[in-house]
Parts: structure tokens; sequence; C-alpha cells
């Protein structure tokens, strides 16, 4: 019997439903805003890095996180609110900040799909050093083993749906928008 090439592995498909709130869950470095840029349109998307540049003109400047995290979440009020699909970029390793996330969609009666990138320390480093705006090892060190907590802690939060992606899947993931309830996809929509 001749050797056969090893199969693929299957390609990871998430069904997002429409309107939602995606919460995205990992370290810097892990790949989350690529993933968000890759599926979703940028006005579905709310950066707690972008929320913060909008505060004080740039992304790193930690002294005003609790502002940018206030207007993070009231921006992610209003897009449930108006019931807009909206994906939540932050790295959403605390219990406390997907607690409060969660809230919010369940004040709107949304669906919260929760997407965790599980990727090594080392592939989070590697890609932080070709970022423009590095963290550093030690800050990537922290938020690795604040994510492996998570992982123990994620399935009894209460999430409608709870995707992990590991290194591979990050890059090869599809996602499907579907109307909420709804078992059926509505092709390209929600998708950039």
């Amino acid at each position: 019997m001749p050797d056969r090439p090893p199969a693929a592995a299957p390609v990871v498909k998430l069904r997002i439903p429409d309107p939602s709130l995606v919460v995205l869950c990992g370290p810097a470095g892990s790949g989350k805003s690529t993933f968000a840029r890759r599926h979703f349109r940028p006005t579905q998307i709310v950066s707690s890095d972008a929320c913060r540049a909008m505060i004080a003109d740039d992304e790193a400047d930690i002294s005003v996180s609790r502002e940018a995290f206030e207007l993070f979440h009231s921006i992610i009020d209003l897009r449930l609110r108006h019931r807009r699909l909206t994906v939540a970029d932050s790295t959403a390793l605390r219990a406390e900040a997907r607690r409060d996330l969660l809230r919010l969609a369940r004040r709107h009666q949304v669906p919260a799909v929760l997407v965790v990138f599980d990727v090594s320390e080392e592939r989070a480093y590697a890609h932080d050093t070709r970022r423009e705006r590095r963290v550093g090892r030690p800050v990537i060190r922290r938020q690795w083993e604040a994510l492996q907590r998570a992982l123990a802690a994620i399935p009894q939060e209460g999430f409608d749906q709870v995707y992990v992606l590991g290194e591979e899947d990050v890059t090869s993931a599809t996602v499907e928008v579907v109307a909420a309830g709804s078992q059926r996809g509505s092709a390209g929509s929600g998708e950039k």
C-alpha cells in the first residue's frame, strides 16, 4: 500500500451570530487584532488600544487606561443597544474583564461569543518583536500565564459559544456570520 500524505488538519469554522458580542481573549502578539481585521469590518471592531489612542494620541499610554476602558465599554454598549455585531478587541485575560463584557451582552440580550487565542508564549513573543508597538517579554510572560488561568475558568463563565484557536487555527480559521438564532449562514455578511 503506497504511503499517503498526512491528512490536512480540519479548518476551524467560527459561526458568529449577528447580532452578538464577540470577545477576543489572548496575550499581546497572539494575533487578535489581525484576526479581527481579517474577518470583520472596521466598524464592527472596538479596540481598547484605539480607545487609548483616541484619548491620549498613543495606544501605549497606560495612564489613560481607566478612561480608555470607559470609552471601550461605552462604544460596545451603544453598538449592542443598536443590535450591531460587535468585536471587543482587548486582552480580556482577567475574569473581571470578561464578566463586564458578558454583562453588556446580557443587558442587550445578544449572544456572547468568546474567541480565545491559545498560542505559545514563544509565538506571542516572536510576533511582538515584529510589531511597531512592542510590550516585551516580561509582559508577554505575565499575559501568557494569565491565559493559562483563564483557560481553566472560561468553561464556567457563561459564554454562549467559546472557540479556542491554537497557533495554526489563528491564521486558517474561517468566520461565517449567521443571523442570530439561525442555523444557516449569510455568505459574506460581516466578513471583510
